[in-house]
Protein backbone atom coordinates (compact mmCIF):
# COMPACT_ATOMS: atom_id res chain seq x y z
CA UNK A 1 0.00 0.00 0.00
CA UNK A 2 1.20 3.60 -0.82
CA UNK A 3 1.52 4.41 2.89
CA UNK A 4 3.67 1.58 3.89
CA UNK A 5 5.79 2.59 0.88
CA UNK A 6 5.87 6.39 1.98
CA UNK A 7 6.89 5.39 5.04
CA UNK A 8 9.78 3.24 4.60
CA UNK A 9 11.17 6.57 2.74
CA UNK A 10 10.80 8.26 6.39
CA UNK A 11 8.18 10.91 5.01
CA UNK A 12 5.65 12.22 7.14
CA UNK A 13 2.33 11.75 5.95
CA UNK A 14 -1.87 11.90 7.01
CA UNK A 15 -4.60 10.08 6.01
CA UNK A 16 -8.18 9.21 6.23
CA UNK A 17 -11.00 6.50 5.96
CA UNK A 18 -13.55 8.07 3.50
CA UNK A 19 -16.94 7.24 3.53
CA UNK A 20 -18.91 5.54 1.07
CA UNK A 21 -19.85 8.42 -0.77
CA UNK A 22 -16.53 10.13 -1.02
CA UNK A 23 -15.06 6.63 -2.00
CA UNK A 24 -17.17 6.46 -4.62
CA UNK A 25 -16.52 9.65 -5.69
CA UNK A 26 -12.34 9.83 -5.58
CA UNK A 27 -12.73 5.88 -7.43
CA UNK A 28 -14.33 7.84 -10.29
CA UNK A 29 -11.58 10.49 -9.99
CA UNK A 30 -9.07 7.89 -10.01
CA UNK A 31 -10.32 6.37 -12.98
CA UNK A 32 -10.37 9.54 -15.02
CA UNK A 33 -6.46 9.77 -13.44
CA UNK A 34 -5.15 6.58 -14.44
CA UNK A 35 -7.14 7.11 -17.94
CA UNK A 36 -5.18 10.39 -18.84
CA UNK A 37 -2.31 8.22 -17.51
CA UNK A 38 -3.28 5.56 -19.68
CA UNK A 39 -3.16 8.00 -23.00
CA UNK A 40 -0.21 9.64 -22.13
CA UNK A 41 1.98 6.27 -21.57
CA UNK A 42 4.63 6.30 -24.08
CA UNK A 43 5.50 2.78 -24.84
CA UNK A 44 3.49 -0.47 -24.40
CA UNK A 45 5.13 -1.19 -20.89
CA UNK A 46 3.82 2.04 -19.41
CA UNK A 47 0.42 1.29 -21.44
CA UNK A 48 -0.02 -2.07 -19.86
CA UNK A 49 1.07 -0.70 -16.17
CA UNK A 50 -2.18 2.06 -16.47
CA UNK A 51 -4.31 -0.75 -17.74
CA UNK A 52 -3.28 -2.59 -14.58
CA UNK A 53 -4.18 0.63 -12.58
CA UNK A 54 -7.59 1.19 -14.19
CA UNK A 55 -8.24 -2.55 -13.67
CA UNK A 56 -7.39 -2.44 -9.97
CA UNK A 57 -9.78 0.74 -9.98
CA UNK A 58 -12.52 -1.07 -11.89
CA UNK A 59 -13.00 -4.03 -9.13
CA UNK A 60 -12.96 -1.61 -6.55
CA UNK A 61 -15.69 0.21 -8.32
CA UNK A 62 -17.85 -3.01 -8.91
CA UNK A 63 -17.95 -3.28 -4.92
CA UNK A 64 -19.03 -0.21 -5.08
CA UNK A 65 -21.97 -0.94 -7.27
CA UNK A 66 -23.06 -4.15 -5.23
CA UNK A 67 -20.70 -7.21 -7.22
CA UNK A 68 -18.15 -8.80 -7.19
CA UNK A 69 -15.44 -9.25 -9.98
CA UNK A 70 -16.37 -12.57 -10.86
CA UNK A 71 -19.77 -10.92 -11.57
CA UNK A 72 -18.51 -8.26 -13.42
CA UNK A 73 -16.86 -10.08 -15.75
CA UNK A 74 -19.80 -12.96 -16.25
CA UNK A 75 -22.17 -9.51 -17.35
CA UNK A 76 -18.97 -8.59 -19.25
CA UNK A 77 -19.23 -12.34 -21.24
CA UNK A 78 -23.01 -12.44 -21.55
CA UNK A 79 -22.54 -8.63 -23.37
CA UNK A 80 -20.08 -10.32 -25.31
CA UNK A 81 -21.74 -13.05 -26.15
CA UNK A 82 -25.07 -10.49 -27.57
CA UNK A 83 -23.21 -8.40 -29.17
CA UNK A 84 -19.37 -9.14 -29.97
CA UNK A 85 -16.28 -7.66 -28.40
CA UNK A 86 -13.50 -6.04 -30.09
CA UNK A 87 -11.07 -9.32 -30.70
CA UNK A 88 -12.15 -9.44 -34.54
CA UNK A 89 -11.63 -5.77 -34.89
CA UNK A 90 -14.89 -4.92 -37.09
CA UNK A 91 -15.35 -1.18 -37.19
CA UNK A 92 -19.12 -0.09 -37.36
CA UNK A 93 -19.24 2.70 -39.90
CA UNK A 94 -22.33 3.66 -39.51
CA UNK A 95 -26.46 1.98 -39.58
CA UNK A 96 -28.92 3.12 -42.33
CA UNK A 97 -31.95 3.93 -39.96
CA UNK A 98 -34.04 4.19 -43.38
CA UNK A 99 -34.31 0.28 -43.86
Amino acid sequence: MIPQVIEATGKEFRTRILDEEEYKKELIIKLKEESEEYFAAKSSKESLEELADILEVIRALAVVHGETWEELEALREKKAEARGGFQERVYLIDVDDNA
